[in-house]
């Protein structure tokens, strides 16, 4: 049994190694790349991305999937500069604006290069990562990571 002097010094010992990792830095001007219009297939369906450039510490993204019909989904996505990192707020609606989560998805961001920036999940929901490339002026790839850990790749054009 550990006496509690011990139990303290073992515990000023753990804590700091306990301690979340240090925010990537960065600012929303770090994203001006996504900013644009982005169209390609998606479930079936047309994936819509409208990225306006970034303003007062935020950039944000209207998101539509739809056939020639109907639409099945509305997001929108809002990225803020908060403690010198980037954290993504995502919400998605149905059909009538009916909303498919209580709460937005929170997300951090873990990673950026030049034309690429990922974010992971620190809130439960249908999403655990989001990663933005760009890897040609008029191509736009989202790689997602869902709630069940798979992944895939939506891959979308400059819409003209």
């Amino acid at each position: 049994m550990l006496k509690p002097l011990h139990f303290v010094l073992l515990c000023l010992f753990i804590a700091p190694s306990l301690e979340a990792a240090p925010r990537v830095k960065a600012s929303v001007e770090d994203l001006a790349w996504m900013s644009g219009s982005w169209v390609g297939p998606a479930f079936g369906q047309t994936l819509e991305e409208n990225w306006i450039r970034h303003k007062s510490g935020t950039i944000a993204c209207l998101v539509r999937l739809a056939n020639d019909e109907s639409i099945s989904m509305v997001e929108l996505i809002l990225v803020e500069e908060e403690e010198q990192s980037l954290t993504l707020r995502v919400q998605q609606w149905g059909p009538g604006y009916k909303a498919r989560m209580p709460e937005p998805l929170v997300m951090e961001l873990v990673e950026l290069d030049e034309r690429r920036a990922s974010f992971k999940a620190i809130t439960e929901g249908a999403l655990k990562q989001l990663t933005y490339s760009r890897p040609t002026p008029d191509s736009f790839n989202v790689d997602v990571v869902d709630g069940q850990g798979a992944s895939f790749t939506i891959n979308l054009k400059a819409q003209k």
